[in-house]
């Protein structure tokens, strides 16, 4: 049987920090342009990048849930 989880009305407008999510287009852009990122620049890019997919997933399913 599936288990309902509550989920606060707040996590339908969570998103990232704008500063974090300029520093996450700052690296895109610079890998966008050709230019090689250091290896810890790569893993923050793609630490970055799951933990905005994971919020979208959150905030998609929140919005299902709550209409």
């Amino acid at each position: 049987m599936a288990e309902m989880i509550a989920i606060p009305a707040e996590l339908t407008c969570f998103k990232l920090p704008d500063a974090v999510q300029q520093r996450l287009q700052y690296l895109l852009d610079r890998q966008d342009t050709g230019e090689e990122l250091t290896l810890t620049e790569r893993q923050e890019a793609a630490g970055l990048v799951e933990l905005a997919e994971f919020l979208s997933l959150i905030q998609l399913r929140s919005q299902r849930i709550t209409k």
